[in-house]
């Protein structure tokens, strides 16, 4: 029997609502530092398929969640392209060399830098029951592109936009690539027992309006449109980040089974205003849950009140953060569960 939240992504509205959080596997746990402490590096870890798995599931031990996200990263996409990719301590990842320097036909492809990922999936699909939904992810083409171009993230993405104006064609290029890799990703992800997948869109609210239609809408429908063909039962969660009045549209032309919704969306525009029936995940403050107090319960009660009349996953409009008590996380839970409509 499937679970509850593989349920809701496929048009049920359930209570208790369903609940996972997004970057639920990391730094906020005990679990996870001490095995990050053992293994060294992030990206170490990520390529230790049984470490991955064990932190992809350690959630779940201790919280129950309704889904297990896969533990990896957007970039190794990038890296499976032919990109060196590094994390840096209190620097973030780094690609190189950068695409806004050197061609993309400069690269020279390593698929099977994606085969521990596969394996990460497969180990992590053997512990979980089935109540528990096993989602993939990737990251969605126009964040890829950001990190490819620049080679690292920035705050408003100014050398990708500019590359995107000056030369659509190359740029074009690159989106193309990486949704060539980014389907067979996570076609590969879904044979390995992946349930469901979501896109990360972390970086669309840059964008301008024609520019959002060409590089966030028209690749991401590419990518659910080749990978209903595929896998038509798998259902595809789009969160485009920062899209604000846009995601309607987005909602409505990617073609995608569920919109992740981020906090600075008012729910209840959302409720009314995306498509009749379509699942919803999001979209509590991340802030909040690491804040605690009456609050914390008080806002989640009336998040899930403005998405009642439509299937809800509760989550975040984005990664928990580090500093995150414990005791806040459960109090979430408990609140969300306790909760009938």
């Amino acid at each position: 029997m499937p679970g509850p939240l593989l349920d809701t992504l496929h048009g049920k509205s359930l209570f208790p609502r369903p609940i996972w959080l997004m970057r639920q596997a990391g730094r906020y746990l005990p679990e996870y530092r001490a095995l990050r402490a053992e293994k060294g590096g992030f990206l170490e870890l990520v390529y230790d398929s049984e470490a991955a798995a064990e932190v992809t599931v350690q959630p779940i031990d201790r919280f129950g969640f309704d889904g297990a996200i896969l533990f990896s990263d957007i970039l190794i996409v990038p890296y499976a392209m032919g990109q060196d990719l590094r994390f840096t301590a209190g620097e973030g990842p780094r690609l190189s060399p950068t695409l806004v320097d050197h061609a993309l036909e400069s690269l020279q492809a390593v698929p099977e830098r994606l085969s521990p990922i596969y394996e990460t999936v497969t180990r992590v699909k053997a512990r979980l029951g089935s109540q528990t939904t096993l989602l993939g992810f990737a990251g969605s083409p126009w964040t890829v592109a950001t990190y490819m171009v620049a080679g690292e993230g920035s705050r408003d993405q100014h050398v990708t936009r500019a590359m995107a104006y000056r030369d659509q064609a190359a740029f074009q290029a690159i989106i193309d690539a990486i949704v060539e890799v980014t389907v067979d990703y996570l076609s590969g992800q879904i044979v390995a027992g992946a349930e469901a997948v979501q896109l990360f869109d972390s970086w669309a609210g840059s964008l301008a309006p024609a520019e959002y239609e060409r590089w966030v809408i028209a690749p991401n429908a590419a990518i659910a449109a080749r990978l209903r063909d595929r896998h038509p039962d798998v259902p595809i969660i789009g969160f485009p980040k920062g899209s604000g009045e846009k995601l309607p549209a987005y909602a409505r032309e990617t073609g995608v089974d569920a919109v992740g919704v981020d906090e600075t969306v008012d729910p209840i525009w959302a409720a009314k205003t995306l498509p009749e029936g379509l699942p919803v995940q999001g979209n509590f403050d991340p802030l909040l849950i690491e804040a605690g107090g009456d609050l914390l319960e008080q806002r989640a009660i009336a998040l899930l009140e403005a998405f009642v009349d439509r299937p809800h996953v509760f989550n975040l409009g984005h990664g928990i953060g580090q500093y995150t008590p414990i005791a806040h996380v459960e109090r979430l839970i408990a609140a969300v569960r306790g909760w009938r409509g």
